[in-house]
């Protein structure tokens, strides 16, 4: 996602606002700039992490609740943003290969679900 304004840009306009109206309308102008980039990050993020839910959903057998239980996991134990756990999963699917720290805590993780969280 591609950022609006520069810091630079957004600090020349707060300077030349000729009130303190103005001022502040930009000051909002520029923090809603930046909680809409995130909120897009979020939501792209959202989608992936959703997709490796289901690949794991498919792989073990088990709830939605758990399967994000173990991608949280997996992420944890491998010190990695969970978001890119996703990615890695996710790719796989395009005949990428899953990075070996990923691919282990998974396979431990999918050993660890108990017969009553496979629903």
């Amino acid at each position: 996602m591609r950022q609006l304004t520069t810091p630079r840009e957004e600090q020349r306009l707060l300077t030349a606002a000729a009130s303190a109206e103005e001022s502040a309308l930009l000051t909002e102008v520029v923090e809603l700039r930046a909680t809409n980039e995130q909120l897009g990050r979020a939501l792209a993020s959202r989608a992936v992490i959703d997709q490796a839910r289901g690949m794991v959903m498919a792989l073990a057998p088990c709830p939605s609740d758990r399967a994000w239980d173990l991608l949280v996991d997996v992420s944890q134990h491998c010190n990695i943003k969970l978001r890119d756990v996703a990615a890695a999963l996710v790719a796989t699917t395009k005949d990428e290969a899953l990075p070996e720290p990923i691919q282990r805590e998974l396979r431990r993780g999918l050993r660890c679900l108990r017969p009553a969280d496979r629903r």
